[in-house]
């Protein structure tokens, strides 16, 4: 399956014009309630997660927003105070349409918080549980138990997923997304139940993780991976979905970010591969645009073009490796300025509009 962005042409109007609409509001995912987001280092997965629960929280549907890596980059992306152990709403859905949208909270999930929340939800440790943190026993139990702390993790993902009208108090979400570690750790952090055979052959820990491993790999899930189109993150995407369905964990889509604009025909590409541009037509282009076609500035201007080409060639190689995936792809053009929270949302819109969300 291929999607391409503007699939839809932009000129038309959601709300007024119903084939439009139809098209804006489908989703490829209507049955995944939790959406993990990895991808290489670099390569734009948080950013692709915020944006994507910008799209899911349309329609007054509210999305939860978690980080695991303690980086706090959902705070900074939304330009908000630093993220506390608790669900803190952040933004308001993208609108489609005349529906009001939902909301976005997000979730910074601390290992040791949610070790703290488990033994005092699970054994009854409020006070004691404190006073083990202040010994040192839950850093200690978090750092040389990583399938431990991994549980823990997901175990508070698992938790919002899971949540009904029995959890008192507990606000309860259409969707979750997690911006999870990168490609190369992705299955060994789901794939809890595995992470924790060595340490607990029986007990709460092994249960727990056996629990969410139902989760994890039922079609309520898929794994997104966030890619380039450059060989390293094309290559490690492709041995990340090779292994996620060793570990039989369900492979969502790839999403291609940055991608630079396609604007040229590939004439005009191939000419200025080949060194054959029109020097002369560029000059007089120049001329018209009140520019002075001097040596240097052609010169430069031709440099530039070749490198442009070849990046353009180098990318479409990539994008046949990511097409013969055998996954839905997904394609975000690279946002002119950076990325803040107007950006977010241009990109949550290119995401709707392609079928992600």
């Amino acid at each position: 399956m291929r999607y391409v962005a503007n699939a839809i042409p932009t000129n038309l109007d959601p709300a007024t014009d119903s084939a439009a609409r139809v098209a804006f509001m489908s989703s490829d995912w209507p049955r995944v309630q939790l959406h993990v987001v990895t991808g290489k280092g670099g390569t734009g997965k948080s950013t692709v997660a915020a944006a994507l629960a910008l799209a899911l929280a349309g329609h007054g549907k509210n999305v939860l927003l978690c980080e695991v890596e303690g980086r706090q980059g959902v705070a900074r992306m939304f330009d908000t105070d630093p993220l506390p152990y608790a669900e803190t709403r952040i933004a308001t859905g993208l609108r489609t349409g005349s529906a009001e949208p939902g909301s976005v909270y997000a979730l910074h999930i601390d290992a040791e918080a949610a070790l703290l929340e488990y033994l005092r939800m699970y054994y009854k440790l409020g006070p004691a549980g404190r006073a083990l943190d202040r010994f040192g026993v839950i850093e200690f139990a978090t750092t040389v138990a990583p399938g431990v702390r991994d549980v823990l993790l997901t175990g508070k993902v698992f938790e919002a997923v899971q949540r009904n009208s029995r959890n008192k108090g507990a606000r309860q979400y259409d969707a979750v997304v997690l911006d999870a570690p990168p490609t190369g750790r992705i299955t060994s952090f789901l794939n809890v139940s595995e992470s924790v055979a060595g340490l607990a052959k029986v007990g709460p820990i092994k249960n727990q993780a056996d629990t969410m491993m139902t989760l994890f790999r039922s079609p309520r899930t898929a794994v997104h991976l966030v890619t380039l189109l450059e060989e390293m993150p094309v290559q490690e995407t492709a041995d990340g979905i090779a292994e996620l369905r060793r570990a039989r964990l369900p492979v969502g889509g790839v999403i291609v970010d940055q991608v630079r604009p396609r604007d040229l025909p590939q004439e005009a590409l191939a000419a200025a591969r080949a060194g054959t541009l029109d020097r002369a037509a560029i000059a007089r282009d120049l001329t018209s645009a009140g520019l002075e076609p001097s040596d240097a500035l052609l010169g430069g201007l031709l440099t530039e073009a070749a490198e442009h080409a070849e990046r353009r060639a180098l990318e479409d190689e990539q994008r046949t490796v990511v097409e013969g995936l055998g996954v839905p792809t997904y394609e975000l053009e690279r946002v002119a300025g950076g990325i803040d929270l107007g950006g977010l949302y241009q990109l949550a819109t290119e995401l709707k509009r392609q079928g992600m969300a």
